[in-house]
């Protein structure tokens, strides 16, 4: 697939060159059979979709521009401020239903362009309107939490509009000041905006817009209760955007229970990997898995990495053993402070480390440009997990690899990770780290 400048918030990187497999592939991949899913459809009853062709929609998506979906002149002059003409196929779907005020529940694989997908349609909404608060996007994390409100003001650098990011583990009073003073937007994770809510230190009598973002993701950290005591001081009469990776019953229960009549997008498989990334498996024992990762980062084109490990204990681990190797990593984990955590990204983005060793923390919420391969150093336990742990990579049509590092006690989640993606992943063997040899 060709590089090119879309996906607002998405930046597409021309890859200096692809990976060549170290060792014989014992196992080729098929190409995958299961159909591709990208339309709109009013659901009643049932939330669906209606199927369609994923090629398709990218294919007619090139053909369409900003300025063919209606938005004003000062949301165009920064969609061209930031260098981007062509909507993805969720934002050519979703920004105009959104603008019409209809709810919308939007489903697609990370890296798609979901987040501005939303941000352009509220601050269209938003401009010349009083100054008051009238929208709030809860996320599940931190880092997407301040992700959402770059996006807005990279978005809306032409509409005046103030947006506060509001999440715990960074100080309590400018947060206070803020949101006394009257903000247009606030991004904010469920627990610290519960706090505020509590205090009566902000009100959302007037908010006109609700998103929820990430929704399985904060179904999964056990944020349902808060999201219903949030959702309960929100005027009734709003609209409700809702954006997911996945729909599992939960999170269509949510949607049934906040959203009227919604409208469902949905690119690609509800369970699908991203289509720009090639997928390989390193049979490894676990005892080796460190060493094999000093070797493929010495001897590929690794411009950028991020590995994922199942602990806290075990990102440090491996960042221990990466520095002693004499290569540049950081850590990124819910040990961390917020300032640490943010000085890792960082340093991350800039090329300072080109391995970030991260936990699931990271596996949502990221939105780095370039990052050229994702290593699961341990095989993720919900096949899930994969599928969102490797769409850090292969972003905005760009592409990307992902290894994931297989001792034998892992092999049946893999094999469970290849029905829930719908294809084989290859096995490639390196001499000396194979446990079959």
């Amino acid at each position: 697939m060709t590089v090119r400048k879309s996906a607002p918030g998405r930046g597409a990187t021309k890859r200096a060159s692809r990976s060549k497999a170290p060792a014989a592939t014992i196992a080729a991949a098929p190409e995958s059979t299961a159909a591709e899913e990208a339309a709109e459809a009013t659901p009643p009853p049932a939330i669906g979709a209606v199927d369609g062709s994923l090629a398709a929609a990218e294919a007619a998506t090139v053909q369409t521009s900003f300025a063919d979906l209606g938005l004003s002149a000062p949301m165009l002059a920064a969609l061209r401020d930031a260098g981007y003409v062509h909507p993805t196929p969720i934002q050519e779907q979703a920004v105009p239903l959104a603008l019409k005020g209809r709810d919308l529940i939007g489903l697609a694989q990370t890296g798609t362009g979901k987040t501005a997908a939303f941000t352009i349609p509220i601050i269209e909404r938003l401009l010349d309107g009083p100054h008051r608060t009238r929208a709030l996007i809860l996320t599940p994390t931190r880092e997407l939490c301040v992700q959402v409100e770059e996006s807005f003001k990279k978005y809306g650098v032409h509409s005046g509009l103030e947006v506060i990011p509001v999440y715990g583990g960074v100080g309590y009073d400018p947060q206070v000041k803020a949101l006394r003073g009257g903000v247009d937007v606030v991004v904010a994770t469920p627990g610290r905006l519960l706090d505020h809510l509590e205090k009566q230190n902000v009100s959302f009598d007037e908010l006109e817009v609700l998103v929820l973002d990430e929704a399985d993701r904060m179904l999964d950290m056990g944020f349902a209760p808060q999201i219903n005591r949030i959702v309960a001081q929100v005027h009734a009469y709003r609209q409700t955007l809702l954006f997911s990776a996945t729909m599992p019953p939960e999170v269509e229960a949510l949607a049934r229970k906040y959203l009227r009549k919604p409208v469902v997008v949905q690119v690609g498989r509800r369970s699908g990997a991203a289509l720009t990334v090639q997928h390989f498996v390193y049979p490894c024992p676990k005892e080796k898995k460190s060493a094999l990762l000093t070797e493929l980062l010495n001897t590929k084109a690794m411009d950028s990495v991020l590995v994922f490990t199942r602990t806290k204990h075990g990102a440090d681990r491996v960042v221990r053993h990466l520095e002693k190797e004499g290569i540049n990593a950081g850590a990124m984990h819910a040990d961390k402070t917020q300032g640490q955590r943010t000085q890792a990204l960082e340093d991350f983005k800039s090329g300072k480390v080109r391995v970030l060793v991260a936990t699931d923390i990271a596996q949502r919420g990221l939105d780095i440009s370039g990052i050229t391969h994702v290593i699961n150093y341990d095989v993720p336990q919900q096949a899930e997990d994969y599928v969102h742990r490797i769409g850090r990579t292969g972003r905005a049509a760009s592409t990307g690899d992902a290894f994931t590092f297989m001792s034998a006690d892992e092999i049946a989640m893999v094999r469970t990770i290849e029905r829930v993606i719908g294809q084989q992943i290859p096995r490639i063997s390196v001499p000396g780290y194979d446990f079959g040899t």
